[in-house]
């Protein structure tokens, strides 16, 4: 059931990919599918800002236009890119800071040296005039080393301040390449890296976990009566109320268009069941509003699935059981949270 549900909703993205390029004239290359593909399933918002931008303002997408988007938006060269030059910048900064070191020990050495010399003369000298002059020399040679090594560590400063920025670039690349734009909840690459690093802890520690699978309900008839932007905010509000309702050490991501993951570690079917009823109650209770005409749109409502570690679970046995369930709420009439508990009592009864 979830495999056909997932073939009819990629296929309705596909289906309306074809149609934005045929609309607007565009020569069918791939990655022309993969942009309008991706608009269509709205997982890029800075994508459908911009494409909804241009065809505001010229009535269509060109050819040209279109393959500047997908360079600035999808390109996989984007991210590795900017790694690169991060990466480059970090290089040079590390030879700078090499050199300022190198820079520091030559002069602490010319230092040490000053100090060995002026000391064994000192040593046989005995008129007071001559040795006022190796103090004074002393002293000179003092005062250059301190202004050295303020001059030095100013430097350094300066170094660990570029290598702390340059660490903050990598850190919000790596945000982005991890984080869904729309919802700011992670994403779907995010959630694959994750359950397969908590199902190794969970079989390491003996501890299971529990695994929610969510949907928002006819999410594509919403989409196509009020739009894309308003289709947004639902995302949007029903990623908020998932956030409202976990805890910090819980993972929750959008999966794909309208279904979001969430990974609760250390989490019994009991707990994972009262934390999926808060979240869809919490959707359940926002009434939402079109922001462009303040018109009152209803109430938004999700299904809810739910699965717990099983020792010869993998991440796709485990998101495969979740899912079952999901849908079986969505069959029991949506707006409901089922547990894989609940498909061996339906199997039970069709039985018998």
């Amino acid at each position: 059931m979830a495999d056909e549900d997932d073939h009819k909703r990629t296929i309705q993205y596909g289906e309306s990919a074809i149609s934005y390029i045929k609309k607007n004239v565009l020569p069918a290359y791939p990655r022309s599918y993969e942009l309008w593909y991706t608009y269509s399933a709205g997982y890029n918002q800075g994508l459908n800002r911009a494409i909804n931008d241009t065809i505001k303002a010229s009535g269509r997408v060109s050819t040209d236009e279109m393959l500047t988007l997908y360079g600035r938006f999808l390109s996989p060269t984007r991210l590795g890119d900017r790694l690169d030059e991060v990466g480059s910048k970090v290089s040079r900064e590390v030879e700078e800071l090499v050199d300022t070191l190198k820079l520091s020990a030559d002069a602490t050495s010319d230092y040490g040296s000053a100090l060995e010399q002026a000391g064994e003369k000192i040593k046989s000298v005995k008129d007071a005039e001559k040795l006022q002059i190796y103090i004074t020399h002393l002293v000179k040679s003092t005062q250059n080393a301190v202004t050295t090594n303020r001059k030095l560590e100013s430097q350094l400063l300066e170094s660990k301040k570029h290598i702390e920025n340059l660490q903050s670039s990598l850190e919000a690349i790596r945000y982005e390449s991890l984080t869904d734009e729309l919802t700011t909840l992670n994403n779907r690459k995010h959630f694959e890296n994750s359950i397969e690093r908590v199902i190794e802890q969970s079989k390491e520690s003996r501890r299971g976990f529990a695994l929610l699978m969510t949907d928002i309900d006819h999410f594509k008839k919403f989409n196509d009566t009020f739009g894309h932007q308003t289709g947004d905010q639902v995302l949007r509000l029903v990623a908020l109320s998932v956030k409202q309702n976990i805890k910090a050490q819980d993972i929750a991501c959008r999966y794909g268009g309208e279904e979001f993951g969430i990974i609760l570690p250390h989490s019994s079917l009991e707990e994972a069941s009262e934390i999926g009823e808060r979240i869809r109650n919490a959707v359940m209770s926002k009434e939402l509003v079109k922001r462009s005409t303040g018109e009152n749109l209803g109430r938004v409502t999700i299904s809810v699935g739910i699965a717990t570690f099983r020792p010869d679970d993998s991440g796709h046995s485990i998101v495969a059981r979740a899912d079952e369930a999901l849908y079986a709420a969505k069959n029991a009439g949506r707006n409901l949270v089922k547990t894989e508990l609940d498909l061996s009592s339906e199997s039970q009864e069709s039985v018998a």
